[in-house]
This record gives C-alpha cells, structure tokens and sequence, in this order.
C-alpha cells in the first residue's frame, strides 16, 4: 500500500514518538528517568513486532489475499503469544528489578491480561490508523493519476478519431472490391476493421467479455503473421468455458504484443507462440509464452517492457490483492503468467 521509502520514514517517526513517550512521559509521572527508559526499551520494540506482525504480515498476506480463515486463527494466536509476553515483561523484569518488589498476584491473572491486551493492541491500531490512511492517500492520488492519464488518452483518441465511420466504410468499400479479386485479402481487411472497431469503441469500456478480447487478440495475431508469414507458429488454447467472463479491455493485449516486439521480431530463426487461457472456479489463468534467442539484453528488454508495466499497474489499481503476475525467464523462451480472481 507504501512505498518502501515512506513506510521506513513513517515507521522511524511513529516508534520515535512512542520511545520519547515511554521514556519522557512516564519518566515526568514517576520522577524516574531511568526506570522509564528501560522499560520504554522492552515496550517499544515488543509493539513494533506485535504492529509488524499484525499488519505486515497477517493482513496484508492472508487478509488481502481472502484467506479471512488463516488470518483470524494467526491474529488471535499472535494476540494470545503478545500478551504474554509483555505480561512476562512485567512480571519478571519490570517489577523485581525496575519497581524493586515483586508483583503481589499470579503470573496468570486476568485484569492484568487484559491490562496488557488494551495497553499493546491500542498502540497497534493507533500505527494501523496511521497506515491505513496514508495507504488510503496514495490510493487516492493513484485513481487520481489514472483519471488523468484516461483523460488525455480519450482526448488522444478524440484526436486520432478522423470521422472513424468514414474510415469504416472505406474499408468495407476496399473489402467488396478485394472479394472479387481475392478473397484471402478481403479476409484481411474485415480483421483489420474488426480490430480498428474494439480499439476505438470497446476499449471504453469498463468491462468486456473475455471471448471478446480474445477474438480481438486473434485477430491481432492473424495481422502480425501476415506481416512475418511462417516466421513464426502460434498456438491458441482455451481450456475451459469463458462465456461468464469479464475482464477489462485490452488488458491481456499488451503481454501479446511484448512478444512480438521483444521475442518475434527479433528471432532470425522460426519462432513460436503459445497462448493458453483457462478458468477454475472462480479464478482466470492466462499464460502466454513465446520463444525467443539467446540473448541477454534481449531478455531483460522483453522483461522490463513498457507494456508489461502498464498491465502490473493496471491490475495494481483494478485488481487490488486479487490478482498474481509473474514472468519467467529462460534460455529460450519467456513465459508470463497472470491470474485474476473474481469475486
């Protein structure tokens, strides 16, 4: 929700404050400076753990992700082993050695218990409030960014959109006469107007069906292997129903297109492509490989390609904890695996 360099200055800044708390305030009630320090010494750092914990790892790995389950039984455990512990704090360092007397009670006693439980877990949704609303902020500021990046692209579009029914017609036009002629022409004509159609008026759209984005790649394909001829061998599969799904437009074409630009039409040698699409329960697989030679910087290219960026920040802002993307690296290939999970 962070970025790395503002959770580290948020952190020094929030557990700073507590120390000089810890040690300042409770020095100024008890008139002990020293015995405050201490303690503010074996406080601070057992309610960072604890606020890390919580936070960092619980929420954001098993919350985040939908596994509710594991989240409550590790919060509740976590809880339980905290409370403990500062009790234990307490118990056998505090009393006898900073207060100089024994804790007159059992070890196992609840007022204390729960004393620490509302002392340690106030202080860890205190640090949740503060990162919350800064993640809150930074999501604001990033909707913000993606409205005015959509913005000028639609006033880009605007722009590019000559009398697009003219084009349309004209392409129809062109189709009719090249049928006469030749029929595998006209063919690539109507999948050129099928593609130049999505892209100008499906694309605006929030969500499309998957087999329509699909017949869009397809097309896209067919085109790119009109240009290579049988440079290259494609294989298309699709394993399972897709009929009840939706994703946003033009979101898997990107990953298509990076293996063209950065594996394809770089190969000197035959070349393939595989496209394999599939959907369990209620989670949709994509994965998309394709050859490429064995050349280092080729592959870091192929690795770092603005359209494989866009597609992470898109699904960043999309598909929030819901989503998995990762791309592989080989000798001879490069594979990208993207999962959607639907609610």
């Amino acid at each position: 929700m962070i970025d790395k360099k503002t959770s580290i200055r948020f952190n020094l800044i929030f557990w700073l404050l507590y120390f000089l708390y810890e040690w300042l305030g409770g020095g100024a009630m008890t008139e002990n400076y020293h015995g405050s320090f201490v303690k503010a010494c074996f406080y601070v750092p057992s309610a960072f753990v604890a606020s890390y914990v919580s936070i960092h790892i619980l929420f954001e790995r098993y919350f985040l992700a939908d596994q509710k389950t594991i989240f409550w039984i590790g919060l509740i455990s976590v809880t339980i082993g905290f409370i403990f512990f500062k009790r234990a704090i307490n118990y056998y360092i505090i009393y006898p050695y900073i207060e100089a007397h024994p804790y007159p009670g059992p070890f196992v006693y609840f007022p204390k218990l729960l004393y620490e439980f509302v002392n340690l877990y106030f202080l860890v949704f205190l640090y949740s409030m503060f990162y919350f609303m800064r993640g809150w902020y930074k999501q604001q500021e990033a909707i913000q960014d993606l409205k005015q990046e959509k913005t000028a692209a639609e006033l880009e579009l605007l722009k590019s959109q000559v009398q697009p029914h003219f084009i349309f017609n004209t392409l129809n036009s062109i189709y009719a006469e090249a049928f006469k002629k030749s029929p595998e022409t006209a063919q690539q004509i109507i999948k050129l107007s099928n593609l130049i159609e999505y892209t100008l008026y499906d694309s605006k759209k929030e969500k499309v069906a998957l087999e329509d984005e699909l017949k869009y790649i397809r097309n896209y394909v067919d085109l790119q292997k009109i240009r290579i001829g049988d440079k290259v061998d494609v294989s298309f599969n699709i394993y399972n129903s897709i009929n009840h799904i939706l994703i946003p437009p033009l979101l898997l074409l990107p990953i298509i297109e990076n293996c063209f630009k950065h594996g394809v039409n770089n190969s000197i040698k035959p070349s393939w492509l595989r496209i394999d699409i599939s959907v369990n329960q209620q989670e949709l697989i994509a994965k998309v490989e394709n050859s490429i030679e064995a050349d280092t910087k080729n592959t870091k290219a192929h690795n770092s390609g603005l359209g494989l960026n866009n597609v992470k920040r898109r699904l960043e802002l999309l598909y929030p904890g819901k989503h998995d993307f990762k791309t592989y690296s080989e000798a001879n290939s490069f594979l990208v695996v993207l999962k959607l999970i639907f609610e």
